[in-house]
């Protein structure tokens, strides 16, 4: 009788193992499947976020061409004739004579006016030269150069 106990208990076991083995595979496969889609979903969104990098890059190269393109139809307006010679020569003389006045005259004398009070009130002349030749300065300078350079590059 114990033997017919213990084969029963036996038997029952065989049976149930395979169902146990198929609750874990199932589980194992639901966490694959959980996975799977994480990785699905991080993929997607990496897709969709480099979607908008090129959206945003493209729109930043078109904005940048229509600039330049009303750059160069603001310079060619500026250099039609309006047909009456004493603007027109006024017009083509306006530019130069604002170079000259401020970029010639009146800017570089504040910059001197400012180092030498700088060098009067003890600073050392380096240290004065180059706070009075500041970014802001060069900025300046730049720009007028990149206007005169670009005119004539964009008048080409």
């Amino acid at each position: 009788m114990v033997e017919t106990v213990i084969g029963g208990l036996l038997g029952g076991l065989f049976r149930l193992a395979p169902e146990i083995f198929k609750f874990l595979d199932a589980k194992n496969e639901r966490a694959h499947e959980l996975s799977m889609q994480d990785k699905a979903i991080q993929f997607q969104k990496l897709k969709g976020d480099q979607a908008v990098d090129e959206i945003t890059a493209k729109g930043k190269a078109e904005f940048d061409l229509g600039a330049i393109t009303a750059l160069t139809e603001a310079i060619k307006g500026q250099e039609t004739p309006s047909g009456v010679k004493w603007i027109d020569g006024f017009n083509k003389l306006i530019r130069p004579l604002m170079a000259l006045q401020w970029v010639i005259l009146l800017y570089p004398a504040v910059i001197v006016a400012g180092f030498i009070l700088s060098v009067q009130n003890g600073t050392p002349a380096l240290d004065a030269m180059l706070k009075a030749f500041g970014p802001e300065e060069k900025a300046f300078t730049s720009g007028i150069a990149n206007f005169w350079i670009l005119n004539r590059v964009l008048s080409k």
